[in-house]
């Protein structure tokens, strides 16, 4: 459970008197978050969300505004932000894998994920989860099932992902070597269309945040099969984990955070860091994440900078164990 001084006791440990000399020399400019999926994902809701809470405080008296530049799965936001002023009006919402995987997978990739910018704070984790629609048999209700129903079905075996070289991707590319099971995969610009073609029957299954298949779960629009947590999450207690289903190698979490581009003065980032963490901290934020399938969870801008280097090291054998690149 999130509790409310926790994070009020992180957002002063974030440097509370950083922020009001730094307002006060600002213009009071709305900032603008930039969001790399499209509406309606758990991303630009977690987004949005904050933006709303930051409205009135030192770091942005006069709000925050979401731009949503979709495309190359989270890619074209990281470069656009990258090359951005280091002056606090311009914060990146991205998932760690952007951060973490892409460096491994893409050689030209646009940006580094520690020269290029500068960590705020985490938002928001999430698990990932497997999903069927209605292309699918109803008979197919868990991961043993739909590996068998794949088996027999190669021309049909589809799934989507949020983009090439995501974590849903990569989950479901492991999934494919683990089980001897060749399957298409269907990279889209974010959630949300991939899951609106796995609902009408285009796609076969889809890998994505739980949360995005959440309310289509509970209409019974879709069948969500297994999840990335090391448990159950809270949010589908009746779906097993990967590691229950006898995938443990399938074990992720994933977060989404914000960062500024490099070079943003210290001062600044603590500001953001300030104000966000307190953001968090709301009930109405915590609320609404769960409604998501997200968790809260703030943190120190080191202690961001910490989880890029520690996944940057995990991905890096595991990107080479699939053997994709940009080039594949």
């Amino acid at each position: 459970m999130i509790h409310r001084r926790k994070f009020l006791q992180a957002a002063a440990a974030l440097g509370g008197a950083a922020g009001a000399p730094w307002a006060l020399a600002q213009s009071p400019d709305i900032v603008r978050i930039v969001c790399g999926f499209p509406a309606g994902g758990t991303a630009d809701s977690t987004a949005r969300r904050v933006a709303d809470l930051l409205t009135g405080s030192a770091f942005a008296p006069q709000g925050a505004v979401i731009d949503n530049r979709t495309g190359a799965g989270g890619r074209l936001a990281c470069e656009f932000v990258k090359a951005a002023p280091p002056d606090g009006k311009t914060l990146l919402l991205t998932p760690l894998g952007t951060l973490s995987i892409y460096p491994h997978v893409y050689p030209n990739l646009r940006y580094n994920p520690v020269r290029d910018f500068a960590p705020v704070t985490t938002a928001s984790m999430m698990t990932h989860a497997l999903a069927v629609g209605p292309m699918v048999p109803a008979s197919v209700r868990t991961t043993q099932d739909f590996i068998t129903w794949a088996k027999a079905n190669a021309g049909k075996a589809s799934y989507g992902s949020p983009g090439a070289g995501t974590a849903p991707h990569f989950l479901m590319a492991l999934l494919g070597m683990r089980s001897g099971v060749e399957m298409t995969h269907v990279a889209y610009r974010g959630s949300v269309p991939g899951v609106a073609d796995l609902v009408g029957g285009q796609l076969a299954a889809m890998c994505t945040p739980t949360g995005d298949f959440l309310p289509f779960s509970r209409a019974g629009k879709l069948r969500i099969l297994a999840t990335s947590g090391a448990a159950r999450t809270p949010f589908t207690p009746e779906v097993p984990s990967f590691a229950e289903a006898g995938y443990p190698e399938l074990t992720i979490e994933e977060w989404y955070g914000f960062l500024a581009p490099a070079r943003t003065p210290p001062a600044v980032v603590s500001a953001a860091a300030t104000a966000i963490v307190t953001a968090l901290s709301n009930k109405s934020f915590i609320d609404g994440m769960a409604v998501l399938g997200l968790t809260v969870q703030g943190s120190s801008p080191a202690a961001m900078g910490q989880a890029i280097q520690h996944d940057l090291e995990r991905w890096r054998p595991l990107v080479r164990k699939i053997g994709f690149t940009a080039d594949s």
